[in-house]
């Protein structure tokens, strides 16, 4: 400041202040590394060390009624993989069922997050918690419990078709209707992906709808403009999970059909599950889900270059 001599500095003082901060930000990088800890030694016990061991079992030949004979072969097995049909029916099988059910698992979301932000719906936290709890029943119960449901003879879907005067099909024994049955089981557990398309709803800003209305813009454009748009982010990753989701679907066909009727619902993991545990090939199951990680990755990579064309973040400049 004018009129105030300039203080020297301490001999020493910068050295000393250097060394405090320098012991400061050490400190916060100890804490840090050991709020994380858990995750790393998480990540390295039941992920890491698992995935090597199937990279190494992959080059082998593995078979799980003689485990001590473990003979190297190294990539024979991802040459069968090339040549086993079931490999390709399985992929062609998880491809319909992808295309067939993320669409509408996405939309139906969507739909029912934007009916439950509306202020106008009496009751909307009841049902908020009405449609997120059947993703807290355990997932083989409520798969035992769309058996039932989906009879051909004593089911619910077709009771209701026969008020109506339709014939329900045999909904889990016909190769037409049992990759739309599973699809249907699958709808019933959206609530988690609606919670998180409500949540990015609810972080619209409300001036962006107000000035929308008064211009006059209708429903229709202020969904076009302004609802979708800012709710990309969302969108993406609700088809990034579904998209790892379907890649990952064992349980529900598992259960209901395994792989069944005429291999119709033979999945890529129901796959991979019978070549370890049925025919006790581990080493060409690891090497199954090897090729699996790698499609996966490939299309996550993808999905992340392909969003920047699409996927709009509020603030961000074009």
């Amino acid at each position: 400041m004018i009129g105030q001599p300039d203080v020297p500095a301490l001999p020493g003082s910068t050295i000393r202040r250097s060394r405090w901060r320098w012991t400061a930000s050490r400190r916060e990088a100890a804490w840090g590394w050991a709020f994380i800890s858990p995750w790393i030694v998480g990540f390295v016990l039941f992920t890491a060390i698992p995935m090597a061991m199937a990279l190494y079992f992959s080059l082998t030949d593995f078979d799980l009624r003689r485990p001590d004979d473990v003979r190297f072969v190294g990539l024979a097995n991802y040459e069968q993989i090339l040549r086993d049909p079931n490999v390709a029916q399985s992929l062609s099988i998880t491809l319909r069922f992808a295309v067939l059910t993320i669409p509408p698992t996405i939309a139906l979301s969507v739909g029912l997050a934007m009916l439950l932000n509306s202020p106008r719906l009496v009751g909307r936290r009841a049902f908020r918690t009405l449609f997120y709890m059947p993703t807290q029943i355990p997932l083989v119960a409520s798969t035992l419990i769309w058996i039932g449901v989906l009879n051909e003879e004593t089911g619910w879907v077709n009771g209701l078709l026969a008020i109506v005067g339709l014939q329900g099909p045999d909904w889990l024994n016909d190769p037409v209707w049992v990759l739309p049955s599973l699809g249907i089981v699958g709808l019933w557990g959206i609530g988690a992906m609606m919670l998180i398309a409500l949540a990015g709803l609810q972080g619209i800003p409300s001036e962006l709808y107000d000035a929308a209305k008064v211009d006059g813009a209708g429903a229709w454009t202020t969904l076009r403009r302004i609802t979708l748009p800012l709710l990309t982010p969302v969108l993406f990753y609700s088809l990034l999970i579904s998209c790892v989701g379907v890649s990952q679907y064992f349980i529900q066909a598992y259960v209901l059909t395994n792989g069944q009727p005429d291999a119709s619902t033979l999945f890529y993991n129901v796959n991979l599950y019978r070549e370890a545990f049925s025919f006790n090939q581990l080493g060409y199951a690891s090497a199954l889900a090897w090729v699996l990680f790698l499609i996966v990755l490939g299309l996550a990579i993808l999905l992340f270059w392909s969003s920047s064309r699409w996927v709009y973040y509020a603030g961000e400049k074009r």
